[in-house]
Formats: C-alpha cells, sequence, structure tokens
C-alpha cells in the first residue's frame, strides 16, 4: 500500500517506520487551505491570436502590473512581461515558457504562459503537465486554428479543463453563433456561454451576463494600457442606449436558452461544473485583450471554476494527496534568465505538501539529496526569494544543475516519482559545428545546457564525434533559438548542415547493429537518456526496412 503521509514517529518503536493507514493519516488544514486558494492554469491558442496580450491584460486586470503591454505595440509601450527574451520582443512570439504568479481577490494565480507556435509544441505540452485549467483563446475572425485544435488536444488527454475566450471582439470577425457551433461541431464540446457580446465583432458596444442580465459597456484607456473603464447598466437602460444591437443581443440570448438551456438551471454561477470538470463543456466568455475589454470578467471565471489543485497520480498509478508530504515536478529549465549572473532556473510546479526554503529534498531520477537553498518565486523574467509555497505553487531553484523536465523532487519517505514527460518525435535534423575553433569549451557548454533544457533533443555517435552533433527538432525555428542562443549567451557562433532525414524511431542495440551503413539511415544515441534513435529519410524508407527486417524494434515516439 503506497503511504499517503506520516504520524509523528514514536522514538522507540519501529513500527512508527511502517505505511500509515489513510484512515490514520491526520490532514493537514494549513495545507489543504492555502491549496484551495490556488489556481494554476495556461492560455493556449493559436499564433497571433493575442496570447501574450491576454497574458499581460490578465497580470494588469488583478494588479500585479500597472501598464499591460504589446506584443506589437505603439511607440513608448512597453513589451509584455511574459516574452522576456530578446528573441521575442524582436520577432513577437512567445519562445519560452514563462510563470506568473499574482493574487487576485482571495485566489493566487499561478499562469504558466507558453509558446504559441507549432514549433515549440514540445515545451508546451511540459508546461501543460503542470497546470489544473486551461484558457483557449480564439480569435473572433478565425475561430479554431490547427495549433489550438492541437493544444486542446493535450488538455483532453491530460483531463485539463478548458474555458473558451473568444478574443479580438473589437475587430471584424464572424457571428457569436457560428463560433459556439464550430466548437462544438470540430472538437465536441458543449459551448456554455457566460455573458454575451452586444454589437457585431468590429463594433464591441458592452456584454450581458447571461446569468443576471447585467450589461456592461467598455471604454478604453488613452493608449489601451491601462485597465478599461467599465459603466453598468440595467436591461432598460442598456436598450434605451444601444437600441438595435442591444435588442438584437436579447434575441440571441433567447435563442441560446433554446439550444444550450437556461443558466438558472445551475445555479448563481450559470455553469454545470460537473460537465465542465469532465472535460464535456466550456464557459464561454468574450472580449477584448488589447483594450482590456472583458477581462476582468475572464479571471473571475477562472477563480470561480477553474479547479484547485488535486491528488496527482504517481508513476504507479496512485493519487498522492495535496497534505502528504512535499513533492514537485520540474516541467521546464531555462539558463540565462538573468544575463547578469548566467544561472540555471528550475521551474517546479509544487504537487504535494508545504515548501520551504531551505529544506533538503530527495531528486528522484538519482536518489541524491538536493537543497534548496536558492528558491524564488516568478514573475516573467522578475524574481523575489520565496520562503513557503504550497500545492499549486510555482517556484524557481536556481543552479539546479542535475534537474531535468520531467523530474521530480519529494521530502521525507516512502519515495515518489510522477510519470516523465515524454519527449516528442523529431522531424527536423541538423548538424551543429562551432564556428570559431577557440570557442570550443563555450559551444561544448551551450549545447549541453540547451539539450538540458530541452530546447532541442542533441544526438551523437562515434562516428561524428562531440565537435558535430546532430540536432534534432520538432520545428525548424528551433534551430534559429539554439544558434541565437549559442551566439548570445556562450559567445560561440554556430553553422548548421540540414541532413535529409524526416522521421526517427526508437530502436535497441540488436537494432542498430542490423542497420549500420544501410543508405538513407542512420542511428544515434539521445545524450540526456540513452535511447537509440533510428533516422530515416521518409515513411517509405522506413516501411521497406520494416519489409525487409520486421523484427528490428523500431518504436514511434510521441507525435507532436
Amino acid at each position: 500500500m503506497a503511504d499517503t503521509g506520516a504520524l509523528p514517529r514514536a522514538p522507540t518503536n519501529s513500527s512508527a517506520h511502517l505505511p500509515n493507514p489513510p484512515s490514520l493519516r491526520v490532514p493537514d488544514y494549513t495545507v489543504l487551505a492555502e491549496a484551495g486558494r490556488r489556481r494554476v492554469f495556461a492560455v493556449i491558442s493559436h499564433p497571433d491570436a493575442g496570447k501574450s496580450t491576454l497574458t499581460e491584460a490578465l497580470a494588469l486586470h488583478a494588479s500585479a502590473i500597472t501598464q499591460a503591454g504589446a506584443v506589437h505595440g505603439k511607440a513608448g509601450r512597453r513589451g509584455v512581461t511574459s516574452d522576456w527574451m530578446a528573441m521575442e520582443r524582436a520577432r513577437g512570439i512567445s519562445i519560452t515558457s514563462a510563470a506568473l504568479r499574482f493574487d487576485y481577490g482571495d485566489a493566487v494565480l499561478n499562469l504558466l504562459d507558453t509558446p504559441g507556435h507549432a514549433d515549440f509544441s514540445e515545451d508546451t505540452y511540459r508546461v501543460l503537465s503542470a497546470v489544473d485549467g486551461a484558457v483557449m483563446l480564439l480569435d473572433s475572425a478565425k475561430g479554431l486554428e490547427p495549433q489550438t485544435l492541437k493544444l486542446f488536444d493535450v488538455c483532453r488527454s491530460r483531463a485539463v479543463p478548458v474555458i473558451t475566450f473568444v478574443n479580438k471582439w473589437d475587430r471584424p470577425g464572424r457571428e457569436p453563433l457560428e463560433l459556439l457551433d464550430e466548437i462544438e461541431q470540430r472538437i465536441g464540446l458543449r459551448p456554455a456561454p457566460v455573458n454575451w457580446p452586444v454589437g457585431v465583432a468590429g463594433d464591441f458596444r458592452g456584454l450581458i451576463e447571461r446569468a443576471t442580465g447585467e450589461y456592461t459597456r467598455f471604454a478604453r484607456t488613452p493608449g489601451g494600457a491601462g485597465r478599461a473603464i467599465e459603466t453598468r447598466l440595467a436591461p432598460a437602460a442598456g436598450a434605451a442606449r444601444d437600441g438595435a444591437a442591444f435588442a438584437t443581443a436579447q434575441e440571441e440570448l433567447a435563442l441560446l436558452d433554446e439550444i444550450y438551456g437556461s443558466l438558472g438551471d445551475f445555479g448563481a454561477s450559470g455553469i454545470d461544473l460537473e460537465s465542465f470538470l469532465a472535460g464535456v463543456s466550456s464557459p464561454v466568455l468574450f472580449g477584448a485583450a488589447l483594450p482590456n475589454f472583458g477581462v476582468r470578467r475572464l479571471l473571475d471565471a477562472v477563480t470561480s471554476l477553474a479547479p484547485p489543485p488535486g491528488a496527482r497520480a504517481d508513476i504507479k498509478g496512485e493519487p498522492r494527496p495535496v497534505d502528504a508530504p512535499f513533492s514537485g515536478l520540474v516541467f521546464k529549465v531555462q539558463a540565462n534568465m538573468d544575463p547578469a549572473h548566467r544561472d540555471r532556473v528550475a521551474f517546479v510546479r509544487v504537487c504535494s505538501g508545504r515548501f520551504e526554503r531551505g529544506m533538503v529534498l530527495t531528486h528522484a531520477a538519482t536518489g541524491r539529496p538536493f537543497a534548496t537553498k536558492y528558491a524564488q518565486a516568478m514573475f516573467g523574467q522578475d524574481r523575489e526569494t520565496v520562503e513557503l509555497a504550497y500545492p499549486g505553487d510555482v517556484i524557481g531553484l536556481v543552479n539546479a544543475t542535475a534537474l531535468r523536465p520531467g523530474d521530480t523532487l519529494y521530502a521525507g519517505d516512502p519515495p515518489v516519482e510522477f510519470p516523465p514527460i515524454p519527449s516528442f518525435a523529431p522531424e527536423h535534423f541538423a548538424v551543429v559545428r562551432g564556428k570559431d575553433a577557440g570557442k570550443a569549451k563555450q559551444f561544448r557548454r551551450g549545447i549541453e545546457q540547451l539539450d538540458t533544457e530541452g530546447v532541442v533533443q542533441v544526438l551523437s555517435s562515434d562516428l561524428r564525434g562531440d565537435q558535430a552533433p546532430v540536432l534534432a527538432a520538432v520545428g525548424p525555428l528551433q534551430f534559429d533559438v539554439v544558434l541565437h542562443r549559442l551566439e548570445h549567451e556562450f559567445g560561440a557562433r554556430a553553422d548548421l548542415d540540414h541532413l535529409d532525414y524526416t522521421l526517427a524511431r526508437r530502436t535497441d542495440a540488436e537494432g542498430a547493429r542490423a542497420l549500420a551503413g544501410q543508405r538513407s539511415t542512420e542511428v544515434l544515441t539521445r545524450r540526456h537518456d540513452g535511447a537509440l534513435l533510428a533516422l530515416f529519410s521518409d515513411k517509405w524508407r522506413l516501411g521497406q526496412v520494416q519489409r525487409e527486417q520486421p523484427d528490428i524494434v523500431l518504436e514511434p515516439l510521441l507525435a507532436s
């Protein structure tokens, strides 16, 4: 039986070291209460749907920042907090994951910003392993887009409930009923609109709250960088103010009641929580992140609807209660966030128990002790020392050279380990070589660091040697990140030679021997785990090998 906690030890009774029955475990009410205040969520979207802008607007409305940035803003308007890397600001895309923690009312929100570009889907997958809920962001003109669909599939596979936010209602777009129908038809989620827009997309007047009928109008602040000014009106005043647009919205609301049922069926929130948490339905809200319209209401929905941290299954499939002794999952490692110190930070999601700075934990992968003297709370690139953390919090452990994404840290006995985070199947391969022989040491250190972070998968072989490793990536933009970071963070400029391989399969030593010397095929060793990967030029070459040598082990990797 798995230990789910421990009673105080009796000094002379050896039986006190045995696992205690769950019925005898004393709940830690402080940990349970603090966990109940936490909400850990991510925003998922297709590139350019406004994810980084929404992230910034959420932080603004929670008073975590005083002015919202923009990915592409007017002169004088600052960049977004979550996009801290120079390359992110230059290209206007999120490349790395970032953690933003802020208070909103009585809740503590941990928002994990994710890359939206498909080339960084592996990093996004890691982040989604650390959240309890997600906001699916849709462009009002484009609806469900390919990367959004992929990320939603990840949420569904991990049983992560999803709140939908239809963004950019201040710009021309599609009919709201058409968007709801697309959500239901394409991904099988039953939409549950929480509010409804007055005015067509591009002529945004305000939002009607379905549960109460209250009408909120918005006025943007100069430049759109401050919280929008909200004016609440009774239905009669709204009808007098916005006439035909308000009447049309009322007609659509009546139609919604016929199609999806009245919100009064589900209490004050108007949402069937059981259906939402089961991944059957999705609350839908409308707004515009850039001028900050409807963002406060989205925050209210996240705090009231998204689930708090719960028991997480370990590698044996046994749930670990949130008030069990400390355990945490490393979901990201990032180097050089602070250029002045060139340190390395491991992002750890607290899964159970109370974290106290300075406690000595056990690294499950090696069984070695791990000291936590340098623990920090993260807000984009900014940090502050954290003394205590509870389930749902994200802490940054500095100079964590032994940690990799997917590792588990825990306190006490018995040991606990959470399922590892799998690597995606790479589709792009290139040999990387340093340009300057005098920078060979920096080049090797940079490649080792980027491999540890999971920026790319690094493959090697005796034939190519350490000076010419092979980089394996899900998307080609990952190669650009490698070259940029090698040059700007490690002072080692490098060149790439692309290889004519398009897919990889996991094999074994016998398979490697059988494939040695064959055309359009090469077997390399993945550095971080020693796995043997057989690379093939295309699916037809793979099929030919499988027909000719059916006994060779060629296991698919996780598809992206």
